[in-house]
């Protein structure tokens, strides 16, 4: 895998030859980086055409990602505000010598622990438990849509990313989904299953995609509206 830089005036792209087919242009958070992932055999002379072409829809992209909220860092004390479903619950912690348990309650999210649980061991209880909420919630939701779709998918994984809320391998048949899926509204999980799921019938975002999206969930857009707008998780941004 090779790796140049690509200078577009005030733009900086970083542009990476792989052995793909495609080129896949991608703007990442927190200020916008920008990333081309190009086929090997691909010229910069023709790489510096297609991102010029594209220029309007990179900065489009960069000004949404700089003003979208985001969250301030956690730090796993009492009261503090952690969104479940897309509710938001005070944080109540109870020292006790067993082991953990979590409890959602109708205010608060109940977490006992031990006396000498770190933060970090806090944030990787929790972490685990959203992952749990995604699992139980992901059975009905895949009942309900595969025979509709009539795909399958041959895994359905769970993992913290930074810049997407799922993705889909059609060679494979495998889904991952964001575990911060699990701190949004119930329909934004249902809208990138979905749309993941699709993905197995087309593998592009062409007009035969949308269409799709538009035929089994006609409101599609305003979930993504309504994700695009929620707050952005705390990150540990290493670049």
């Amino acid at each position: 895998m090779n790796t140049e830089t690509l200078d577009l005036g005030d733009l900086v792209i970083e542009v990476i030859f792989k052995d793909i087919k495609n080129v896949h242009l991608s703007v990442h958070p927190p200020t916008g980086r920008i990333r081309l992932a190009a086929p090997a055999w691909m010229s910069m002379d023709t790489l510096r055409l297609y991102a010029i072409a594209k220029l309007d829809w990179i900065k489009k992209q960069q000004t949404k990602l700089r003003a979208q909220a985001r969250e301030t860092p956690r730090e796993y004390l009492d009261r503090e505000s952690h969104s479940v479903w897309g509710r938001r619950y005070l944080l109540q912690i109870h020292e006790e010598d067993r082991p953990p348990v979590i409890e959602l309650h109708p205010q608060h999210l109940h977490l006992t622990l031990r006396p000498d649980t770190s933060p970090d061991k806090r944030e990787a209880l929790l972490a685990a438990w959203y992952r749990a909420q995604l699992h139980a919630a992901l059975p009905p939701l895949l009942a309900k849509w595969e025979p509709a779709l009539g795909v399958h998918p041959t895994r359905v994984l769970f993992r913290h990313m930074k810049t997407k809320w799922g993705s889909c391998n059609p060679a494979t048949g495998t889904l991952l989904l964001n575990t911060e899926l699990a701190k949004k509204p119930p329909e934004c999980l249902e809208y990138v299953l979905v749309h993941e799921l699709v993905h197995l019938l087309e593998r592009h975002h062409n007009a035969r995609f949308q269409a799709l999206m538009d035929q089994f969930l006609p409101h599609w857009k305003l979930s993504r509206e309504e994700l695009n707008r929620m707050p952005l998780g705390a990150e540990k941004w290493e670049y």
